[in-house]
C-alpha cells in the first residue's frame, strides 16, 4: 500500500510519525530506590552526546528505511536496525545514569522505549506479512528471534536495568514460578482436551446433547475470571476438608487447584465448540464416498470427518493455550503461583518493575506460543498438491 505517487508504505509512514513522537517522551526513568517513581530522561540525556549519537542514528535511519513501498527486505532490516538503536541506548544509557546516583538507585525503560519497541516490531510484522513467507519460514524467524533475545539475555548486557535486578534477587523464584506457569497453561489445555474431544465428537453425533452442553459452556465464558477463581475456593476448600485423601493430592480452597480447576473449565468451549465445528465441515461428498467404501462410523471418524477438521480443532486450542498463559496469571491472586505471583506482588509494593518481570514473560510465552500454534494450523491446511 502506497502514499500517492510518493512510493512510500502507509504503515511505514504511520511508524515514522509514531516513532519521531516517542522520542519526545521520556526514554528511561532513573529512580532513587526500587519503589518511588523517579524522573523521566530523554533519549539524548541518558548518557553524552558522542555515546547516544550511534543509537539515535540508528533509530533514526531504522524508521526511515521502514518507508519504502515493496521494499520489504529494507524494511525489516530497518526494523532490526533501530531495536540494536534501542539496545544500545539502554545499555550505555543505563550504566551511564547509574554511575551518577546513589547505590539503590535503580534504572528502567520508560514510555519512549516501550513505543519505540513497539513500532519497530509491528514495522517487522507488517513487512513479513507482505512477504507472505510459509509456515517453516516464519518458524525459523521465531528461532532466530528468540535465540537473539536469549544470547541478550544471556549476556548480561541488560542487567543494570531493574527488572533484571529484580530478577537477579528472585532467580530461583523465577524458575519455580516458571514451571509452575507453564503447568496451568499447558496441563490445563492437556485436561480440557482429554475432555472436550470426546464431549465434541459426542456432541457432534448428538444433537440434543449439543444443544443441552454448549449453552452451559457459554455461560461459563461469561463469568468473570476473578469470580471464577474465587467461586472454585470454597467449593474446592469443601472437597480439601471433607474427602478422604482430598489434601494428600494438594486439592485445597486455594493453591494451584482452583486454579487449574478454574482454567480447564474457561477451555471446554473452544474445544468442544471447535471439535463440533471441525467434524461438521467435512464435505457431505466426502463422507458419501466413505460410506460407499464401506467404512464404519469409527473409520470415517478418524480417517475422514478428523483430519479434515484437524484445522479448525487446532485453531481451539490455540485459543485455549494463549488465553490460559494469560489467565494464569491471576492465579497469583489465590496462591496459584506463575508469574501471576511478581505482578501481585509488585502491585502490593509498588514496584513496577517487580510487576514487569511477571508480565514481561506472559506476554513472550503467549506470543511464541501463538506464532507456534498458527504454524501449526496452517501446515494441516497444506493439501499433498501444497506439500509438493
Amino acid at each position: 500500500m502506497t502514499g500517492p505517487g510518493a512510493g512510500f508504505s502507509a504503515p511505514g509512514l504511520l511508524f515514522a510519525v509514531l516513532g519521531a513522537a516517542a522520542l519526545c517522551v521520556p526514554f528511561m526513568t532513573l529512580a532513587a530506590n526500587r519503589i518511588v517513581a523517579g524522573e523521566g530522561v530523554m533519549a539524548w540525556g541518558v548518557a553524552s552526546l558522542p555515546v547516544v549519537l550511534p543509537g539515535l542514528a540508528a533509530i533514526v535511519a531504522g524508521l526511515i528505511m521502514g518507508l519504502p513501498a515493496g521494499r520489504n527486505s529494507l524494511r525489516i532490516a530497518g526494523a532490526a536496525l533501530g531495536v540494536g538503536g534501542l539496545l544500545w541506548l539502554l545499555t550505555q544509557g543505563a550504566s551511564g545514569l547509574l554511575a551518577e546516583a546513589g547505590d539503590y538507585a535503580r534504572v528502567s525503560p520508560s514510555v519512549g522505549f516501550w513505543c519505540l519497541l513497539v513500532v519497530f516490531m509491528l514495522l517487522m510484522a507488517d513487512a513479513l506479512a507482505a512477504m507472505a513467507p510459509g509456515p517453516l519460514m516464519r518458524g525459523a524467524v521465531l528461532v532466530g528471534v528468540l535465540a537473539v533475545l536469549g544470547a541478550i539475555l544471556w549476556s548480561g548486557v541488560l542487567s543494570d536495568l531493574s527488572v533484571m535486578q529484580e530478577h537477579a534477587s528472585r532467580a530461583d523464584a523465577f524458575g519455580r514460578e516458571f514451571l509452575r506457569h507453564l503447568g496451568l497453561a499447558f496441563g490445563s489445555l492437556a485436561a480440557a482436551a482429554v475432555i472436550g474431544f470426546p464431549l465434541g465428537v459426542l456432541c457432534h453425533r448428538l444433537a440434543s446433547l449439543r444443544g443441552a452442553t454448549l449453552p452451559v459452556l457459554s455461560f461459563l465464558q461469561t463469568i468473570p475470571s476473578l469470580a471464577m477463581f474465587g467461586l472454585m475456593i470454597p467449593i474446592l476448600g469443601w472437597v480439601g476438608a471433607n474427602l478422604p485423601g482430598a489434601r494428600a493430592l494438594g486439592i485445597a480452597g486455594i493453591g494451584f487447584a482452583p486454579a487449574f480447576l478454574a482454567l480447564v473449565l474457561y477451555s471446554l468451549l473452544p474445544v468442544v465448540g471447535n471439535t463440533v465445528a471441525g467434524l461438521a465441515s467435512a464435505p457431505p461428498a466426502a463422507l458419501e464416498a466413505a460410506r460407499g467404501m464401506g467404512m464404519t462410523p469409527l473409520q470415517r471418524l478418524l480417517r475422514v470427518e478428523f483430519p479434515l477438521g484437524l484445522p479448525i480443532i487446532l485453531t481451539g486450542l490455540r485459543i485455549v493455550l494463549v488465553q490460559n498463559i494469560g489467565l494464569a496469571v491471576i492465579a497469583g491472586l489465590i496462591g496459584g503461583g506463575g508469574f501471576g505471583t511478581f505482578v501481585f506482588q509488585g502491585l502490593n509494593q509498588t514496584a513496577t518493575d517487580l510487576i514487569l518481570l511477571g508480565a514481561l514473560p506472559t506476554l513472550a510465552l503467549a506470543l511464541t506460543a501463538a506464532i507456534v500454534m498458527d504454524i501449526l494450523v496452517e501446515l494441516t491446511r497444506k493439501t499433498p498438491k501444497d506439500s509438493a
